[in-house]
């Protein structure tokens, strides 16, 4: 991507909030990685130069990096100011946006990287922002050139990536897969920030208008090849794993919907199946699970309701969403495992009206997924962008991880940082 006339390869937008600073810390890791062999210039952008200088100095006393400060760029820019956004923009090559919710803060970024012919990539885990922007920009983007990447962060790339590596592992046609997400925390427990909460809050109480958008889109439906796969009961146990699942509720399953369609229309590669779950231990987290769904789905519906699940997460969410996040204790004692079981066709067997006749297990694995996978996965997204231009789509557009990314070397880039793809089973049947 040409960078020559920017004076920041990368800008960090809202790097002072909870996710951002973490965000930050990993591009000043990656600044100064051994495996660089060009000049990484980069700012930091936010509402206040006190907040942004803080972020920087506690960057450069966990990294042992004291001229951090010195070295990094300053932007003063604020979200209700379009102008400043712009300014903003035209420093940048690739924004890294993480001022959420993304319903309420997304779109005039967006905006502005596309008018400014800067590239963009955020770490939205909400669907419906995810869909609308691609109907309202995707055309601009690409008039641009510019690549506009939602959920580059825990939400989506281990999901939608994951899809794409167990399809190029299977030798031959993959049709369906699972995917189980696994976390695991240490002796102190899970702590979430409750910006993840709010986005949750406001996404399921107005689950109508996501459908209403779907409705208006009025696509063809993506052809399913093989059996069609089956869904889960809300609680089901899963042999393999020895735990319970439920549906995961995240934006995987329409992000990797639409990566899916994309390779299937662009690149005429066969669309794959998707499920998504998450694994819930034995039946006492089974019950303590369902009663916080039941409280979350019944508040959610009210105005009163979502006011009082924003007001206090930490009741409502069991203990699991909290205003003050994890701790770095918590962070490091964290870790999840997503694990994908798929199903295909062997090389000259047709999927009508044969069986599935290979099985493949397929898993990644990575550190806690908040506040180390998400900030290693938006960044090495940006590294994408900036250093396999080739392999990119052609031209730019709204894009999501899966359709962006697939032809390029994101994969191996996150396996060097400890977000680990393998291929744990794979079997002809």
């Amino acid at each position: 991507m040409a960078t020559q006339q920017r004076p920041f390869h990368l800008v960090v937008f809202g790097a002072s909030g909870f996710t951002g600073q973490f965000v930050t810390e990993e591009v000043a890791r990656e600044q100064v990685s051994p495996e660089r062999t060009t000049h990484l210039p980069w700012a930091v952008a936010g509402r206040s130069r006190e907040k942004l200088l803080r972020v920087l100095e506690r960057a450069a006393m966990k990294l042992g990096r004291p001229t951090l400060s010195s070295e990094v760029g300053i932007i003063i820019c604020d979200i209700t100011n379009p102008a400043s956004l712009d300014e903003m923009a035209k420093q940048a090559t690739v924004v890294l946006n993480c001022v959420g919710p993304y319903r309420f803060y997304g779109e005039p970024v967006i905006k502005a990287c596309i008018e400014n012919g800067t590239s963009c990539i955020d770490i939205s885990g909400e669907p419906q922002f995810l869909e609308l922007m691609y109907w309202k920009y995707h055309e601009k983007a690409a008039e641009k050139g510019v690549y506009i990447i939602g959920s580059s962060g825990f939400d989506s790339i281990p999901a939608d990536l994951g899809v794409i590596y167990t399809r190029d592992k299977m030798n031959g046609t993959l049709t369906a897969v699972e995917s189980f997400l696994t976390i695991c925390s240490g002796p102190e427990g899970l702590s979430i920030h409750d910006g993840t909460w709010k986005s949750a809050v406001y996404g399921f109480g107005d689950k109508s208008n996501l459908k209403k958008l779907r409705n208006e889109s009025d696509m063809k439906p993506v052809p399913i090849v093989g059996p069609k796969l089956k869904r889960r009961w809300p609680i089901s146990y899963c042999r393999e794993l020895s735990s319970y699942s439920i549906p995961f509720l995240g934006a995987d399953v329409s992000v990797v919907k639409r990566t899916q369609r994309y390779l299937h229309e662009n690149l005429e590669q066969s669309p794959v199946q998707y499920a998504a779950y998450v694994t819930v231990g034995g039946i006492t987290s089974v019950i303590k699970l369902m009663f916080a769904g039941l409280f979350f789905l019944f508040f959610v519906r009210f105005g009163i309701g979502r006011q009082l699940l924003i007001k206090f997460p930490w009741l409502f969410s069991f203990g699991y969403f909290s205003k003050q996040g994890p701790t770095q204790k918590q962070i490091d004692a964290s870790s999840f495992t997503m694990t994908f079981f798929g199903q295909g066709f062997s090389q000259g067997v047709s999927p009508v009206k044969n069986k599935p006749n290979i099985r493949i297990c397929t898993q990644v694995k990575g550190p806690e997924a908040g506040y180390v996978t998400t900030p290693i996965a938006m960044v090495q997204a940006a590294m994408t962008l900036l250093n396999d231009a080739a392999d990119l789509p052609k031209a730019g557009g709204v894009f999501t991880p899966g359709a962006a990314f697939s032809r390029t070397k994101l994969i191996d880039r996150l396996n060097e940082r400890g977000i680990e793809f393998s291929v744990i089973s794979s079997t002809e049947v």
